[in-house]
């Protein structure tokens, strides 16, 4: 059913009435005096029905999968399946009818790595628009064939640790290097190649961008979180931490607000 739109189709009749989508005629019906207020309505569902001793693996599906714009190949080609009979061979037994394009080598190498940077962003739960901004990385660099001699599973490892801090959740190479096959050090110099390759840069981060990260994965209530972010803000203006990492700067706050936090506690039971 459909609610009144008054930029889309409704029943002149009755403009507040709720349609009602006959989708084996392709009609929008008004609910309240049965007219016919819209025709040829898309099915968008499955052409097909699956019965139960059909085979698993078996794809009824005739169309492809959505186009990519990252791809250099616009994804439209044909794809042939294997011929059977007579018909379907020459003389000298090849087959008549074959694939007019194979995928490209440049076009496979993106593949792989857009299921590497899609892999390790579910592990760590990363929502799909940090996903689209590495592959987005990743594609610039492979285009513009900057970082030659560096595998590829290290530049999406960079790729989707520069789309973190763009996209304003960062996430340590230690995090970063946990999901992937590559080392912090290897990653660590694709993101600097990476960033000089493309003339770009990220936003320093802070000890506000893990601590609340931190503390819930620690399960800390809310008043050491608070705690934690007051000496780790304190420390920065005082300029106590010089040169430190703010990561290092936000688990020494953590530590220092929950010792103290448990202390008092302890303190006042035994009170």
């Amino acid at each position: 059913m459909a609610d009144f739109d008054p930029t889309g189709v409704y029943c002149k009749e009755h403009p507040t009435a709720t349609l009602i989508e006959d989708y084996r005629a392709g009609d929008q019906i008004c609910g309240e005096c049965g007219l016919v207020v819209g025709d040829r309505v898309i099915d968008v569902g499955s052409e097909w029905r699956t019965f139960s001793n059909e085979k698993a693996n078996a794809d009824p599906s005739r169309v492809g999968g959505p186009e990519n714009p990252l791809l250099n190949g616009s994804d439209l080609s044909t794809m042939i399946g294997g011929g059977k009979g007579d018909a379907a061979f020459d003389e000298f037994g090849v087959a008549k009818y074959q694939n007019r394009r194979s995928v490209p080598s440049g076009d496979r190498a993106l593949i792989a790595a857009f299921r590497e940077i899609s892999q390790m962003a579910d592990r760590i739960s990363l929502p799909k628009t940090i996903q689209d901004r590495a592959n987005n990385v990743f594609k610039l660099v492979h285009d513009g064939k900057n970082l030659k001699g560096r595998a590829n599973d290290a530049i999406a490892s960079a790729s989707l640790y520069i789309a973190c801090r763009q996209e304003g959740v960062p996430r340590t190479f230690k995090e970063i290097c946990a999901i992937s096959k590559i080392s912090k050090k290897e990653i660590g110099r694709c993101f600097k190649l990476i960033l000089k390759a493309l003339d770009t840069s990220v936003d320093l981060i802070t000890t506000g961008d893990f601590m609340s990260r931190f503390c819930s994965n620690l399960g800390l209530p809310n008043m050491v979180q608070r705690a934690a972010t007051t000496i780790a803000r304190r420390a920065v203006e005082l300029d106590i931490v010089p040169g430190r990492s703010p990561i290092s700067v936000a688990a020494a706050a953590i530590y220092m607000a929950s010792q103290v936090s448990f202390f008092h506690f302890y303190r006042t039971i035994h009170k």
